[in-house]
């Protein structure tokens, strides 16, 4: 019994330990890529444009800002602090599309195993965790740009279309549309996109983007969309297991040590 209790004891304080010090690595770690080059990005030369720090002042709001001049600064600062790496194109590894292990081991393990693609390449929930990284498509923008206005009380949602995500909020009375992937404000509520598919795929144009994209807008803005109360709506069952896991990293290993020094009172007991 001594026996199959000290083998008991040592896989526990092995784990307890192994995950502590994995977590502890990860402190240290940033998942942001230390560089990007325009090849990786659809953008090219012109995309991601702001450094990590710069991005995480850029976001905050200014103390004179109304919240429209908020909402549409926020939607360019989203866009040029975000790199939009081709997302398929790469090993899920090399942009930390996939969780690292040290980031967060259960995230991880669930894009290595799960074999849900989700997971595989990662959204984040977390605003601050979706900005360090600094990768992302219009989902995770979306989420980000949505949770900000949130918490600086500017009430938001996201609204879906074939191939894409964008943001609306009623400012003023007014609502309109942010698109923080491209860095585009359309002064259009979404009940008015399909009678102005034309003048809101324009604006992509008037921004700086190609005619293709323009015929990407105009084919998804005319068709049917589908509007989320926020992040927790959008990808209820990722949002909360996403903040549950940032508890169980550091929750399994303490309970693990915890349990083997409970074992270990017991073998000292035994003995006795």
């Amino acid at each position: 019994m001594q026996s199959v209790l000290r083998s008991v004891y040592w896989i526990c304080i092995l784990i307890g330990c192994s995950l502590l010090l994995i977590n502890l690595y990860g402190l240290t770690q940033t998942m942001r890529p230390p560089v990007f080059f325009s090849d990786q990005l659809r953008f090219g030369a012109s995309d991601i444009s702001l450094s990590l720090h710069e991005y995480q002042q850029a976001v905050k709001r200014r103390p004179e800002e109304t919240d429209e001049e908020y909402a549409k600064r926020l939607t360019k600062v989203i866009s040029q602090g975000t790199a939009h790496i081709h997302w398929e194109r790469y090993d899920p590894v090399k942009f930390n599309q996939m969780v690292p292990l040290w980031e967060n081991w259960i995230l991880h393990l669930m894009g290595r195993f799960s074999g849900i693609a989700e997971y595989e390449r990662y959204h984040f929930v977390d605003p601050d965790k979706s900005i360090e990284r600094g990768i992302g498509i219009c989902g995770e923008v979306s989420m980000l740009m949505t949770t900000l206005l949130e918490q600086n009380g500017i009430e938001a949602r996201m609204i879906t279309v074939p191939g894409h995500v964008v943001v609306t909020a009623e400012i003023d009375g007014r609502a309109k549309i942010f698109d923080p992937d491209f860095g585009v404000v359309l002064p259009f509520a979404a009940s008015e996109l399909k009678d102005n598919a034309e003048v809101a795929s324009q604006l992509y144009v008037d921004a700086g983007y190609k005619p293709h994209d323009k015929a990407f807008f105009l084919n998804a803005y005319t068709k049917p969309y589908r509007i989320w109360e926020g992040p927790e709506h959008f990808i209820t069952t990722k949002f909360y297991f996403e903040k549950v896991s940032y508890w169980l990293i550091w929750l399994v290993p303490l309970c693990s040590i915890a349990f083997a020094w409970l074992i270990s009172l017991l073998i000292k007991n035994k003995k006795a």
